[in-house]
């Protein structure tokens, strides 16, 4: 194992944050990126990630690592560190008010144009021009702020990879997914064995977050050169949602860690039989098809429902009370679906989204994930 420091762009005088990786294996075609904590207060990933790095060691040391594997713990030093009177606020940057998980930038066009004049008609050859072009474009990009920096780091990393795997939690939730049509046939493993409930697939969800960053740059690669250049599959992205923010054990960490060495091992990347793939718990959805409830008034959330039951079309899922004027407002499931997350406050303001359910019939349009 290799350990590396990737420091960040000081944001003041006397600061100085470094992102931290951890290297498996030996350079080769195949390579994977796992990283956790990209939402500062989303923990379950980093205590997953942690168990991963024991365990990836103990299979390198048996000769079982059969692909470079990178992982990073703690993806996001800035949030991990923002605390306001006791509350961690990691979800979103406090200078600028941006969510740690969006607005990643999209330099697909930029590296194919470095790429047309020196690419070959061999595919092995491509796929490390490839990957020195991404690395290059990315050092050479000069961040103004340590957001900035960060974000740099950690797609300069992922986007070199075949699978790319960002650890994250929702506030009271199911285990769920989220990849795209494309790569579904090969995360489907990794679900099963896993166990997610909700597997939520869209093509382009909205607002650039880094598992769809990362993607697209392929993607872009494969329509600006993709007739004239034998390329390498493009990278395949999934978002793991561990359960809720307080679902933080020994004992389901390491039951996440072990379903992912099992997916890798099914997959190739280490060498080794894996279990046999337990059934999938459900097929499938369009992110387009979760309907989002939210609170009409302020007031206290009384749950009628609870997280992993069935909606259907009608149902109230909760009430939302107004002591003051006695309202007992009704959210009603217009379309039904599992009830895969909620929120884990108990107190809703006007417009604030309580619940999720996930349906078959993809009845949204524009951007489709959690504002």
């Amino acid at each position: 194992m290799q350990q590396r420091h990737h420091p960040l762009l000081s944001a003041s005088l006397g600061t100085q944050r470094d992102i931290i990786s951890y290297h498996f294996g030996q350079p080769g075609a195949r390579q994977v990126y796992i990283q956790a904590g990209l939402h500062g207060d989303e923990l379950p990933g980093v205590t997953v990630a942690w168990y991963l790095k024991n365990k990836l060691q103990a299979l390198e040391a048996a000769g079982r690592v059969a692909a470079q594997i990178t992982l990073v713990p703690v993806a996001n030093p800035i949030a991990l560190g923002q605390h306001l009177h006791g509350t961690h606020l990691g979800r979103f940057h406090l200078p600028s008010g941006q969510d740690f998980n969006r607005q990643y930038p999209l330099p697909g066009k930029a590296i194919a144009a470095l790429l047309a004049p020196v690419l070959t008609q061999d595919v092995e050859q491509n796929r490390q021009l490839i990957r020195q072009a991404i690395s290059d474009w990315f050092s050479q990009q000069p961040p103004l702020t340590e957001l900035d920096s960060q974000r740099q780091v950690l797609m300069q990393m992922a986007c070199q990879a075949d699978l790319m795997i960002d650890l994250h939690c929702d506030w009271e939730s199911l285990p769920h997914l989220y990849t795209t049509p494309q790569a579904w046939p090969a995360i489907e493993p990794l679900a099963r064995y896993l166990g997610s409930r909700v597997q939520l697939i869209a093509e382009i969800s909205g607002g650039e977050p880094f598992d769809e960053a990362c993607a697209e740059l392929w993607n872009s690669l494969n329509r600006e050169l993709g007739d004239r250049f034998p390329l390498p599959p493009g990278l395949l992205p999934v978002t793991l949602e561990l359960r809720g923010a307080r679902d933080v054990s020994h004992a389901l960490a390491e039951q996440d860690a072990d379903a992912i060495l099992n997916a890798l091992t099914h997959a190739g990347y280490l060498s080794g039989s894996a279990p046999p793939l337990p059934p999938l718990e459900n097929p499938p959805v369009p992110l387009a098809g979760c309907e989002y409830l939210s609170a009409p008034h302020a007031g206290v959330i009384l749950h009628r429902r609870e997280v992993g039951e069935w909606i259907a079309p009608g149902e109230v899922v909760a009430e939302i009370l107004d002591p003051l004027s006695d309202r007992l407002t009704p959210l009603v499931a217009e379309f039904g679906g599992w009830l895969y997350a909620r929120h884990w406050v108990r107190f809703a303001t006007a417009g604030m989204l309580v619940t999720r359910l996930a349906g078959g019939n993809a009845e949204r349009e524009g951007p489709l994930l959690v504002p």
